[in-house]
């Protein structure tokens, strides 16, 4: 028996383990994608010409080193060590990702553990890495770096979606009880705000972010001159150097209004969905947090435009994108899936026969 006790109090320490990794890993997802936009807004993508190195060192050289190692991208201090630090975090993210890796693989055999789960963060992880590098060595082609965003949002949907199995899996759920498939109301709000993630990184890449001055007019138009097919031209030339962007202002113009259209459109279905499964006691707060973290978004993308874009705004901007994919992920997972009546961890008995 004390064998058994003893087996149990392990399985169930490595268990607190990955639960604590994967919440952590949400949190530090979080953090590496506002630094990343942060990289951006400060113009420090291109801070260090090169990939993994800077100017071919692990840290940031002098001004001579860098001169010497590339004569043509003169040494900007401050914008090397902006694109240095987010390396380095992103690259300690990816080392929690192998540390859940490696805590979990003696459980991947047990039903309802969520190896595929982990395995898939590691292949995603992977990809943005090599993502990372192409936003540099494609000098911030806005394909690369609209791509390089949403990868970000599913590394934070990844961490998000294993800590809430892992929850489960503890809880005594091997994965077997019937989960609700979505409707079309869900799928839709969820595609909507897919393509508005992606138009904001599209805004951000292209630099229209202000294209449009003044709300809820542009430029003094309800309808201003755009070039919609200039704009949304996605298989631009890939060489040039897009720091700063390359459209022309009607095509960006295009770009902002498509994100203002994209906006009013998602707001309409998060509304709907909200009034759909309002009854529903355990969707509530989640639909009704989509609702308010949409509304602050709504304001504060406002506010950008008549501010002028400030930085600290910009980053308040891409913190309450990551809000509302988070808060729409928890709506969908608790729509899916069924309540549990026991929450707790397994007892130690429990674990030893599983």
């Amino acid at each position: 028996m004390q064998g058994i006790s003893m087996r149990g109090q392990v399985l169930s320490s490595r268990l607190g383990l990955l639960l604590t990794l994967s919440l952590v890993g949400i949190v530090f997802t979080s953090v590496v994608i506002l630094v990343g936009v942060w990289t951006r807004l400060v113009d420090a993508g291109l801070g260090c010409p090169d990939w993994p190195g800077c100017y071919g060192r692990l840290v940031v050289p002098d001004a001579e080193r860098a001169m010497a190692h590339s004569p043509d991208a003169p040494l900007e201090s401050f914008k090397a060590w902006v694109e240095m630090i987010h390396r380095y975090i992103a690259s300690a993210l990816g080392l929690l990702v192998i540390a859940l890796l490696v805590a979990g693989a003696g459980l991947r055999k047990r039903r309802g553990y969520p190896w595929g789960v982990s395995l898939t963060l590691l292949v995603v992880i992977l990809l943005q890495g090599a993502f990372g590098a192409f936003t540099v060595t494609l000098k911030l082609w806005p394909q690369v770096v609209t791509m390089h965003l949403l990868g970000g949002l599913a590394v934070l949907l990844l961490f998000l979606w294993l800590h809430l199995r892992l929850r489960r899996f503890a809880a005594g759920d091997t994965g077997e009880q019937p989960r609700r498939r979505l409707t079309p109301l869900w799928g839709l709000a969820m595609l909507l705000l897919l393509l508005q993630l992606a138009l904001g990184g599209w805004v951000s890449s292209n630099y229209a972010g202000i294209a449009c001055q003044g709300f809820p007019t542009c430029n003094g138009q309800w309808w201003p001159e755009m070039d919609w097919s200039e704009g949304f031209h996605l298989t631009q030339t890939v060489g040039p150097n897009y720091l700063h962007g390359q459209l022309h202002a009607d095509a960006r113009v295009a770009i902002h209004q498509g994100h203002r259209i994209g906006a009013l459109l998602l707001g309409l279905a998060l509304v709907a969905l909200a009034i759909r499964h309002w009854h529903e006691a355990r969707l509530r707060p989640w639909l009704g947090g989509l609702v308010g973290i949409y509304g602050i978004q709504l304001g504060l993308g406002i506010a950008n435009v008549l501010m002028w874009l400030p930085l600290w705004l910009a980053l308040l901007h891409t913190a309450g994108a990551v809000a509302l994919v988070l808060c729409l992920a928890l709506a969908v997972w608790h729509w899916r899936e069924p309540a549990l009546e026991n929450n707790t961890i397994r007892r130690d008995k429990e674990w030893a026969h599983v």
